[in-house]
């Protein structure tokens, strides 16, 4: 048995027959550029190589040792994946022996006999092989448009849920800005209407401390909003600078404890530093501190007012700072969510902020070759770890 090297692109023709002059012959008639021609010198040949491939056509002498083209043709036609491929037969034998009807019956398409037409033969086996080129486009095509439609669908749906998001942050955007602008809405209420009543003693030292403290708390509260949305375009974009100086981590920490104590107390909880010895690299101070006042921040929105725990340690090149609180924890298929952007993390029943944090968190670590991950699991609080590389 000799074969033609397979091509995927060709249209694949077989050819069965005892005689090696007759396969050459035979092949020598029907070979184009566009087509593999398989040989095959007996039945069981024929078989493995149907097997093996998918043929255009079949040509099958009537005459062989063992099994003979009929047998073939009736093993092919009680074969699923064999069934469709179409049978020429070719005999030597003459017509008066009716070898044609019995082809038919057995399945064929056609029945040749020797000598043969050589312009015949040729038409013939054309107008297969086009059948067969215009069956795979048309399986291409539909392939294609399920393809297509498979994207579509895809598309469609990121589309769907990009217009989701979309109301969500706005609505989330309008939700968390109305809060403090009615807060101060209200207070400029109450204080004009002190001033309409000449009640200058409402206005003394001390409340005059408070309302300042009041305004500033709710500016500020309004200005990470809109920070956060900013960082996130600039992130998008390509365009977030990060400002590497000389930094020590302790003494940060330090500051930005001392700077979140009130927020502690209003949440009814602690933060717990454990700093033991300073740690020097060179990083973005403001951008390592927006990552840890992020972390500090969930923690104490998510931790139940238990104590949070600020820990900061280097080793092996690396410098780590882990945020632990004792909060409900968070289920395994919501930890690679938490750090998408506009997703909040832990406790759904929590609605505060845009759930941006974790997202430039991770981002900004990320900018300075270092790593955001967290630990966590329902029950058992969330710890996130900070690690930036102590050298770059």
């Amino acid at each position: 048995m000799t074969t033609t090297p397979p091509q995927d692109h060709k249209t694949k023709l077989l050819i069965v027959d005892d005689r090696p002059e007759n396969l050459l012959a035979l092949s020598n008639i029907i070979a184009e550029d566009d087509r593999s021609i398989y040989h095959a010198s007996s039945g069981e040949a024929a078989l493995s190589l149907l097997l093996e491939h998918d043929f255009a056509l079949a040509i099958l002498d009537v005459m062989m040792p063992g099994m003979d083209g009929f047998e073939l043709a009736e093993l092919m036609r009680g074969t699923e994946r064999t069934r469709h491929i179409p049978i020429v037969f070719v005999s030597a034998a003459g017509r008066e022996l009716n070898y044609a009807f019995k082809g038919y019956e057995a399945g064929a398409v056609d029945f040749l006999y020797k000598p043969l037409d050589v312009a015949a033969v040729k038409s013939k086996v054309n107008v297969f092989v086009a059948l067969c080129q215009q069956r795979n486009e048309v399986k291409r095509q539909v392939e294609a448009l399920e393809e297509s439609r498979r994207a579509l669908h895809a598309t469609q749906a990121e589309l769907e849920r990009a217009v989701r998001m979309r109301d969500d942050f706005m609505s989330m955007v309008a939700h968390e800005l109305r809060t403090p602008l009615n807060t101060l809405f209200l207070e400029t209420q109450l204080r004009g209407m002190q001033l309409d009543k000449d009640n200058m003693a409402f206005f003394g030292q001390e409340q005059l401390r408070k309302m300042v403290a009041r305004d500033g708390r709710q500016i500020q509260s309004m200005i990470r909003l809109i920070s956060d949305m900013v960082d996130v375009s600039r992130i998008r974009s390509g365009k977030l600078s990060i400002r590497p100086a000389q930094t020590e981590l302790a003494g940060l920490l330090e500051r930005i404890v001392a700077d979140l104590e009130h927020r502690a107390d209003a949440a009814g909880a602690t933060i717990a530093l454990d700093a033991p010895a300073p740690v020097h690299g060179v990083w973005d101070e403001f951008r390592v501190e927006q990552i840890i006042v992020n972390l500090l921040t969930n923690a104490l929105r998510y931790g139940g007012g238990k104590p949070v725990t600020l820990a900061l340690f280097a080793d092996d090149g690396w410098a780590h700072v882990v945020v632990r609180d004792q909060g409900p924890g968070i289920a395994a298929d919501d930890i690679a969510r938490i750090f998408d952007p506009f997703e909040r993390a832990g406790n759904k029943d929590v609605r505060e902020g845009l759930g941006l944090g974790l997202y430039i968190a991770r981002q900004l670590a990320e900018s300075h070759q270092g790593r955001l991950e967290v630990v966590s699991a329902p029950g058992q609080g969330a710890a996130f770890e900070l690690s930036l590389p102590l050298t770059r």
